[in-house]
C-alpha cells in the first residue's frame, strides 16, 4: 500500500472545535513568526496538492495569522518564455524572500515532477534528474539554517468531483474550474503515480513532505497550521 493509500480519507474535525483549535494554532504562529523576524532568518513552506484540495484555503489561515512585513506568498502558474529559456529551478531562485520572512510556495519547483512530467513539458531524462537537482538546492538551504517544511494535499476523487462541480455551478468560484482541470482529472491514475514516486524521492529529514488529509478542509487546515508551528519551533 502507497502512502496515498494508507492515509485515512474520512477524518474530520467537529465544527465546534475548529474555532478554538485554529485561534490556538494562529496565536502560536503569530509569536513564533515574530521571533524568527527578530533573528532575520528564513523558513519554507511548499504547498502542493491535487487540484481543489484546498491550497489556497490553507495558506490563508497561515497568512491571516502573521503580520505582512514576516511573510511572502510566491505564486505559480506555468513558466514564462524568459523563464523557459533559464534552468527550471531560476524562477524560484530568483524570488527567494529576505532575511526574516517566511516563504510560502503556492505551487513550486515541484511542478518538473508532477504536471511537465505527465503532460510531457519535460522529457524522461529531465524529470529524472529532477530529483537530485531538487535535493541537492533544498539540502543548500538547510545547510544554511534555513527550515523547510512541504506540504501535500490529498483528496480523493469523489471529493474532487464534488468540489468541481460545486465550483461549476457558483457565480463566485465559476472561474476557478477550467477544461484543463477536467482534462487532469482523467489522468488521475498518471498523477497518483508521480505524487507517489515524488514523496519517496524527495523527503528528507530536514525537509519532509507532511501529507495532509484534505477531505475535510477544517481538518486540513488546523493540521497545516500545528505542523507550520512545529516547524517554527
Amino acid at each position: 500500500m502507497s502512502e496515498l493509500d494508507s492515509l485515512d480519507m474520512s477524518v474530520r474535525l467537529p465544527r465546534e472545535n475548529y474555532a478554538l483549535e485554529l485561534k490556538e494554532h494562529q496565536d502560536e504562529l503569530s509569536r513564533l513568526a515574530s521571533k524568527l523576524h527578530r533573528k532575520r532568518s528564513n523558513v519554507i513552506f511548499v504547498f502542493e496538492g491535487m487540484d481543489a484540495a484546498g491550497k489556497g484555503g490553507a495558506i490563508k489561515r497561515i497568512t491571516s495569522a502573521l503580520d505582512p512585513q514576516f511573510y511572502q506568498v510566491l505564486p505559480y502558474a506555468a513558466p514564462s518564455p524568459e523563464e523557459r529559456s533559464r534552468h527550471y529551478l531560476w524562477r524560484f531562485w530568483n524570488r527567494f524572500p529576505e532575511p526574516g520572512c517566511i516563504a510560502i510556495f503556492d505551487r513550486s519547483w515541484y511542478g518538473r515532477l508532477l504536471v511537465e512530467r505527465v503532460e510531457g513539458f519535460a522529457s524522461e531524462d529531465e524529470w529524472k534528474r529532477a530529483f537530485s537537482e531538487i535535493n541537492s538546492m533544498e539540502k543548500s538551504w538547510t545547510d544554511m539554517g534555513i527550515a523547510v517544511a512541504k506540504f501535500w494535499l490529498h483528496i480523493d476523487q469523489e471529493e474532487q468531483l464534488k468540489r468541481f462541480q460545486a465550483r461549476e455551478e457558483s457565480p463566485l468560484k465559476s472561474w476557478k474550474i477550467t477544461e484543463e482541470d477536467w482534462r487532469n482529472r482523467e489522468k488521475w491514475p498518471q498523477y497518483k503515480k508521480a505524487v507517489e514516486e515524488m514523496l519517496t524521492g524527495t523527503s528528507t529529514p530536514k525537509a519532509p513532505w507532511h501529507l495532509i488529509e484534505a477531505n475535510d478542509k477544517l481538518f486540513a487546515r488546523v493540521k497545516i497550521l500545528r505542523l507550520a508551528v512545529q516547524t517554527l519551533s
